[in-house]
């Protein structure tokens, strides 16, 4: 700034103040960012852009998952079927059992020996015979009178 004969500062475009200490930004920087210097804002966590005004997520939200700001909170709105902080967490209704895992909406990943949208059908490599039923990988529980792995043996009366 110039310094006016009486004591008083002429400021610079970008600065104000009776020393012209102080840096203005025009737009004024939103959601409470603080002025740097002309034109540059420092904002505080959760909000971006030149002049604080663009929500900003850390990290970034996932799988179409949306940074909003809530009552000053700013947090990710998740997709249909996502969940978690960043939307990183797909969702299935229908659970994955026997140590399966969720991947995708509604789709569980098996592990080995399991099949189906829930990983709840055990697969057996050789079909339980005479009406058995397979409970658990390659495991067969038998209708009497048979028995064995794959319920061929028949009791003798």
């Amino acid at each position: 700034g110039l310094c006016l004969g009486n004591g008083t500062c002429l400021c610079s475009k970008g600065y104000e103040g009776e020393l012209c200490q102080h840096a203005t930004c025009y737009p004024k920087c939103k959601n409470g960012g603080e002025c740097l210097r002309p034109g540059k804002c420092r904002c505080p966590p959760g909000y971006g852009g030149r002049y604080c005004h663009k929500v900003s997520c850390e990290g970034g939200c996932q799988n179409g998952g949306e940074c909003i700001s809530v009552n000053g909170v700013v947090k990710c709105l998740c997709a249909s079927g996502w969940t978690g902080s960043r939307c990183q967490e797909a969702i299935c209704p229908q659970g994955c059992r026997n140590n399966g895992a969720c991947v995708a909406p509604g789709i569980c990943s098996c592990p080995a020996g399991w099949v189906g949208g829930a990983c709840h059908l055990a697969v057996c490599k050789l079909p339980c015979q005479h009406g058995g039923k397979c409970i658990a990988p390659n495991v067969c529980r038998c209708r009497l009178p048979y028995s064995g792995l794959q319920c061929t043996k028949k009791r003798k009366e």
